[in-house]
């Protein structure tokens, strides 16, 4: 039998957004590769906000041509099933199979400014650039690069 593997929040299985504390926006996790050890840290958001052309019946129904020919659509990010956004990752995702990794929430994030903030922390603190024999990380914020530790030779 194939499970999906799941979200753990200190030893709690999260499966749906009522698992999660109110006003949740995102959260900070920690994947592990359970054969290598490895680790990848980033950030989720819970919804995604994508704006929209408005349809034909849509726009003939405007009476104020001024407004805005789009809406925003908010919607469920793809958080249950996600791993992470570095190459390595989702290629060891796609070599291997999902019972290779633990998937843990770190922390609940209430605003998009501060899951930014917490992931750059997490990242900072766990030193993920400088130990590249436990994390899978290459970059933080773009600006900031595994290269840049690599010692010349």
């Amino acid at each position: 039998m194939v499970t999906t593997p799941t979200w753990i929040y200190k030893g709690k299985v999260i499966t749906e957004i009522s698992d999660m504390p109110e006003n949740t926006f995102g959260f900070i996790y920690e994947v592990t590769h359970l054969p290598t050890s490895k680790k990848y840290l980033g950030k989720k958001q819970l919804m995604s906000v994508t704006n929209k052309a408005l349809g034909k019946k849509e726009l003939a129904a405007l009476t104020d041509k001024r407004l805005s020919k789009k809406k925003q659509v908010i919607k469920e990010s793809d958080w249950k099933t996600y791993y992470g956004s570095q190459s390595e990752i989702k290629q060891l995702i796609k070599d291997g199979n999902k019972e290779d990794f633990k998937r843990e929430i770190l922390c609940f994030v209430p605003t998009k400014k501060l899951l930014t903030y917490y992931e750059t922390k997490y990242l900072f603190v766990n030193e993920v650039l400088e130990r590249s024999d436990q994390y899978i990380n290459d970059n933080v914020l773009g600006k900031f690069f595994r290269k840049d530790f690599d010692t010349p030779k």
